[in-house]
């Protein structure tokens, strides 16, 4: 689903290769499209927070290994 508005007048849907003007769409239809949008943003948001949380790790799995340097294992 792609909403590319062309400008502040017209506003058009493209989904499954087929244009709809989102203006002359069904008050149901525009609210699905607004959550799909919702649910995108939160997916887009929370992906970044798992990048943020994977370096964050590699950075701790960097610091433990540096420290486990000095100490022998025990095997």
């Amino acid at each position: 689903m792609a909403n590319t508005p062309l400008n502040d007048k017209e506003a058009i849907l493209t989904f499954e290769d087929k244009k709809y003007d989102l203006k002359n769409l069904p008050k149901d239809i525009q609210e699905l499209i607004k959550g799909m949008q919702v649910a995108d943003a939160q997916l887009r948001m929370h992906e970044d927070t798992l990048k943020v949380l994977a370096v964050g790790r590699q950075h701790l799995v960097i610091q433990l290994k540096a420290k486990l340097e000095s100490i022998d294992p025990i095997n």
